[in-house]
């Protein structure tokens, strides 16, 4: 029975987390509709991951603390997409609560996943239920509540794990979009499987997905791209950004600009730099505010209507005898 985690561990944790979402980033990329079918939710989470992955793999650290807040950064420096975001602020919540702690037992872990969830729904301006929120949130409940009688961390994972299955498959039920597609949610599916991981690691495992949790109601497995409309997509250009911070400008005062201008507006800062997600038709204006703020870092722009295209018109490909 395990009941604690250390910096090694974590790091492990890590390692399969990314490993999974590296196997499965085709799968979860077939079910993203939602928040706009562009099919690109399982690389953008596997490319997150595969941040802090990498960062970890550089060195051993002396305490689980510094191993949390060296994958919270990397992740966060290196997320990509609205989930990407969600999920490297998943991290953030955690590290902050591990800070200063050589070890985690079942409580604290429970803790720090519980910090993890604060910290996305208050970052993301418009929290969506029927998401990878919904999941994780649901997940972190089960763990919480084992905690409070448990100390197996074993058997608390594989009960978020449980709960989020369960979520998972309600997911459907909670977003019109997902309905209408016939599948559950991508981030859900990929936040599933980095619950998975963990557990996996616990039990002294390579990554096997758990058993016995398959959706609901015999949900597609894939959503068919070709049931929606570029039309659709209100705001064309997923575009982020890392600013450094230079003249002290409130990064809230970003969010309610970027608000007036897109949607899924996903802000996070530090003392050193503001990240920034956000879905726009004019991403030059959103960059031209951004330098208010601070030299540019990094800036990625992606044309969502051109890869809604490139999936429906794979799909119809696909169908031609």
């Amino acid at each position: 029975m395990r009941e604690f985690i250390d910096a090694a561990l974590f790091s492990e944790i890590i390692q399969c987390a990314n490993a999974a979402l590296g196997q499965n980033k085709q799968l979860i990329n077939e079910l993203n509709v939602f928040p706009v079918p562009d099919g690109d939710t399982g690389t953008n989470m596997s490319l997150t991951m595969g941040a802090a992955a990498a960062e970890l793999s550089k060195k051993t650290f002396p305490t689980l603390g510094e191993a949390a807040a060296c994958a919270a950064n990397a992740m966060l420096r290196g997320a990509r997409g609205n989930s990407g975001v969600i999920l490297s602020l998943l991290f953030r919540g955690l590290a902050k609560r591990l800070k200063g702690c050589e070890t985690a037992d079942a409580k604290l872990y429970a803790e720090a996943m519980s910090a993890g969830v604060d910290a996305a729904y208050k970052a993301v301006m418009k929290p969506a239920e029927g998401t990878i929120l919904t999941v994780s949130r649901v997940s972190t409940s089960a763990a919480l509540e084992f905690a409070e009688h448990g100390s197996d961390l074993e058997l608390m994972l594989s009960c978020a794990c449980e709960s989020a299955a369960e979520a998972l498959a309600d997911t459907i039920n909670l977003n019109p979009v997902l309905k209408r597609a016939g599948v559950v949610d991508a981030g859900g599916k990929g936040y599933l499987f980095i619950l998975e991981a963990t557990l996996s690691v616990l039990r002294g495992e390579g990554f096997v997905p758990v058993e016995g949790q398959e959706e609901a109601d015999e949900p597609r497995e894939r959503a068919d791209f070709s049931d929606f409309s570029t039309g659709e997509i209100a705001f064309a250009y997923c575009t982020e950004f890392i600013v450094g911070r230079e003249n002290g400008k409130d990064p809230a005062l970003l969010r309610g600009y970027l608000e007036s201008l897109g949607d899924c507006v996903v802000v996070v800062d530090d003392d050193e730099i503001i990240k920034v997600h956000v879905h726009t038709n004019v991403p030059g204006t959103v960059l031209t505010e951004a330098l208010t703020y601070g030299p540019l870092l990094k800036v990625k722009i992606e044309n969502m209507r051109e890869q809604h295209s490139e999936m429906a018109g794979g799909e119809a490909a696909a169908a031609s005898p």
